[in-house]
């Protein structure tokens, strides 16, 4: 198995999530044509209104998709960890919607528009599994936006810290520890909040949930969730029962 294939790999899993595909399918994507790009710590690699004719798949690191006021103020609307196709929703919309900055250094594949469309024509189990993705990045946005506008500090960062723990996961709830590469000044991007409000507040969730030297490690994990208001219904969504009838077999 060449690196491409393995790299692939993780995003057919996340795609398996929610989808049934058969080995044919899994094949099909697994043997996308890439160009690896090793990105350094906070470049932008996508930037808002750029036209591209790539999406970009996350294989180390994390993109954050940010969105920005015309003095130049951004807020982090999305983390995008291994595994996630950052920017899928550009095969049908080319212009960045939102900007990609590498909140680490991070390593991504390029995987042209055309390889993906051709794909998805091919395959409609596959056209299926990308729209159901390009839902759970919807989904996850609108959570965003109530934690940003409707909670407060403290609740705001467990939340944060929960969904980033099923995440990283997959398919294992409560993580007790994984990788969160950022920094207090970026979790605050995201939060909407001071890095004086965010240092503020890991100190006290710190007998709870503890950010050191790029981890997360969660000491409680029912008061995180209590704390955070978290309910991972929409990162979980349907069950594996309801997806093996296909949508376009639905009529």
């Amino acid at each position: 198995m060449n690196r491409s294939t393995t790299c692939l790999q993780p995003f057919v899993d996340r795609l398996m999530t929610r989808s049934v595909l058969t080995e044919e399918e899994e094949q099909a994507i697994l043997a996308l044509p890439t160009q690896e790009v090793v990105l350094r710590s906070r470049q932008d690699y996508l930037h808002i209104g750029q036209k591209t004719s790539y999406a970009c798949l996350v294989i180390e690191g994390m993109i954050g998709r940010f969105g920005q006021t015309s003095d130049g103020t951004r807020q982090i609307t999305a983390f995008h960890v291994p595994g996630d196709m950052a920017d899928l929703l550009s095969i049908v919309r080319p212009l960045g919607i939102g900007g990609l900055n590498a909140l680490c250094e991070t390593v991504i594949l390029r995987v042209p528009h055309s390889a993906l469309r051709a794909v998805a024509a091919r395959y409609p189990a596959i056209a299926e599994a990308f729209w159901r993705d390009c839902m759970l990045d919807a989904a996850i946005l609108m959570e965003w936006v109530v934690n940003v506008g409707r909670r407060n500090a403290q609740t705001r960062i467990a939340h944060i810290f929960c969904e980033m723990s099923i995440r990283s996961g997959r398919d294992r709830e409560a993580l007790q520890a994984y990788a969160f590469p950022i920094t207090q000044e970026q979790l605050g991007d995201a939060a909407s909040l001071t890095g004086v409000h965010v240092n503020r507040t890991l100190k006290a969730l710190r007998d709870v949930v503890t950010l050191t030297n790029g981890m997360v490690h969660i000491h409680d994990w029912v008061k995180l969730t209590r704390i955070g208001d978290f309910d991972s219904t929409y990162l979980v969504g349907d069950t594996f029962a309801e997806r093996q009838k296909p949508l376009w077999a639905a009529a």
